[in-house]
């Protein structure tokens, strides 16, 4: 038999519940509908680098005009840390998605403490939208809903 406290300690020692992140992709009623690209990165309250969780983007795209090209229209990502990153990025990177809601994970090794989770969308022919949710590793999530190129972002 284990003494209990060994069984404690592994109870307090044992990580953190992951974190999902739930984005929603609106259907829009255009004349020309283009899949928005969506970065999405975590910047801690207190200062330091932002780390991107998940961009998606037109991977397939080749030739003279490579998919990577328009990633800069994500403009706050791209001057947070996206102009810097080694694409395609395994784990990271992903197609543009279709109209939707879809769960990334946030990394298991994120340091306890206060962040924001910023997405961008941009799309061809129409516009650019960022939202931001406030949270807590481990624990509390949270939540924000865009206008236009973006529904509902929800951090649980």
């Amino acid at each position: 038999m284990r003494p209990a406290y060994l069984l404690l300690a592994g109870a307090v020692s044992a990580p953190a519940t992951a974190q999902t992140v739930s984005v929603t992709v609106p259907r829009l009623k255009v004349a020309e509908y283009h899949r928005p690209y969506v970065a999405g990165w975590l910047e801690p309250v207190s200062g330091g680098p932002a780390r991107t969780v998940f961009v998606w983007y037109d991977v397939k795209k080749g030739g003279a005009e490579p998919g990577t090209k328009w990633l800069a229209d994500l403009r706050s990502w791209w001057r947070k840390g996206g102009r810097s990153l080694k694409l395609p990025a395994d784990g990271v990177s992903g197609a543009t998605r279709a109209p939707g809601t879809y769960q990334i994970p946030l990394p298991k090794n994120l340091p306890t403490g206060e962040y924001v989770l910023n997405v961008e969308a941009a799309r061809e022919t129409g516009g650019r939208e960022l939202v931001r949710v406030p949270i807590t590793v481990p624990g509390r999530g949270g939540s924000a809903t865009g206008s236009t190129e973006l529904g509902s972002v929800t951090v649980r």
